[in-house]
């Protein structure tokens, strides 16, 4: 287990170290962001924490806490919705629905994932926290819950607002939950069209079209945040998702998408360190049925090396540092340990380790000694 740990240590820091043979390319764009979803890792970057304005990419944080009441049982595809006025008339782009016709959830989701509908977007908002000012504390709450350190929500929708900011690394990191923690539903975003009201109408991202291994993200437009896209792309093997903030033109933003996704694959290869459910460590648990329980990760872990990387130095250390004491019940699933890694002694990157297995508590004699043992602790 040492020698395999030493393996999968020296590959993160030849991966996160060593500089692709092939320059990144140069955008038209603001700003923009190509990441390896699987570790994380930044593959090409240009002003990754220059905060900008969203634009209908904020519907990525909408959709993500529709599909979380709908896992919540808070509501139900099928529930129909009353349509306010506020939403009926909401400007911009729309799905078209009206007062007098109730929605139900599951339109809306098509309206608000495949037309980017700002109407869609109200209404769902108001479904689920009765007011879209209600739903937007519930998107800043969950975005301080997800990392984006750099993000602030004023609506639903994308609408121009001054306070209304992110960064493409804040984007890449909702992207990326939103794809981990949702996916089936995340499948919704790899439709092309649906008809509503006797209308069809047809998903914004047009790499759906240009490319079968592109299955998402998100289109955004308004006159002050330029063209932007959130696309991920996925060749069998690993998924890169890519953030291109403020091109001039659709056109733009798809020619550009295109060329940083395409120099991902070209200048780096997939490799594979770790299966899925594999444990790196056993960790030690008091007061549960079993006395040790597996950490790892919940998928396999795969990291982009660049491309001709025949070796590389010693200066990367790691260190699993469970969750201590460590005490039963533990479900599936929950992080029990963090791989701390350091470059020449100074704090690197860290990857959090989760239980492979539930460990229910132990019965009363089992419970009784590991407390006496953690007491002398």
């Amino acid at each position: 287990m040492k020698i395999l740990r030493s393996l999968l240590l020296l590959l993160i820091a030849a991966s996160s170290l060593a500089v692709a043979q092939e320059p990144p390319p140069v955008l038209a764009a603001r700003a923009w962001l190509l990441i390896d979803h699987a570790s994380g890792q930044v593959l090409a970057a240009q002003n990754p924490d220059q905060k900008v304005e969203p634009a209908s990419l904020t519907k990525i944080m909408t959709s993500y806490i529709a599909y979380a009441a709908l896992r919540d049982g808070r509501i139900k595809l099928e529930q129909v919705v009353p349509v306010s006025e506020k939403a009926w008339k909401a400007p911009g782009s729309r799905m078209f629905i009206e007062p007098k016709k109730p929605v139900t959830i599951s339109e809306l989701l098509s309206g608000v994932i495949i037309q980017s509908g700002n109407d869609a977007s109200i209404a769902m908002a108001e479904a689920i926290a009765g007011t879209e000012e209600a739903f937007v504390r519930m998107m800043n709450a969950e975005a301080q819950r997800l990392g984006l350190t750099q993000t602030q929500f004023v609506n639903s929708t994308g609408l121009p607002d001054p306070s209304h900011l992110t960064t493409p690394t804040d984007l890449a990191r909702l992207t990326t939950a939103l794809i981990r923690d949702f996916p089936e539903e995340y499948k919704h975003y790899a439709v092309k069209d649906f008809v509503y009201n006797k209308i069809k109408q047809y998903n914004r991202n047009r790499l759906l079209w240009l490319d079968p291994t592109i299955d998402g993200v998100k289109t955004g437009h308004t006159e002050s945040a330029g063209f932007c896209l959130v696309a991920s792309k996925h060749d069998g093997a690993r998924r890169l998702t890519a953030v291109v903030l403020g091109t001039a033109s659709d056109q733009a933003r798809v020619q550009e998408t295109l060329a940083l996704l395409h120099y991902g694959y070209r200048a780096f290869d997939a490799v594979k360190l770790y299966d899925k459910g594999q444990a790196l460590s056993q960790l030690k648990i008091f007061k549960g049925a079993q006395s040790t329980v597996g950490a790892g990760f919940t998928q396999d872990l795969i990291f982009s090396l660049p491309k001709g990387l025949t070796s590389v130095g010693e200066r990367l250390k790691a260190e699993v540092r469970s969750v201590q004491p460590l005490i039963a019940p533990v479900r599936q699933g929950d992080k029990v340990a963090t791989l701390a890694l350091t470059l020449d002694g100074k704090p690197f990157a860290e990857m959090p380790l989760v239980a492979l297995a539930d460990v229910p508590v132990a019965g009363l004699l089992g419970r009784s000694w590991d407390s006496i043992k953690l007491w002398f602790q």
